[in-house]
């Protein structure tokens, strides 16, 4: 496995996480390594295999 398939959060974290801003679900991103919210369209990285799930640590998605 690559690097990013190994640092993939578990499903089981992706069913319960919800972005902090809108409380919808995310996605993962593995090109990235984010998980996105499309509803506020902010992205929370993972660093070391933890999400970061705070607003101001995101990276907007607007263009």
């Amino acid at each position: 496995m690559n690097e990013i398939e190994t640092n993939a959060p578990d499903s089981a974290l992706l069913e319960i996480l919800v972005c902090p801003v809108t409380r919808t679900s995310l996605r993962y991103d593995a090109a990235t390594h984010e998980l996105i919210s499309d509803a506020a369209k902010l992205a929370y990285p993972i660093r070391d295999g933890i999400p970061i799930m705070l607003p101001e640590e995101a990276r907007s998605l607007d263009a």
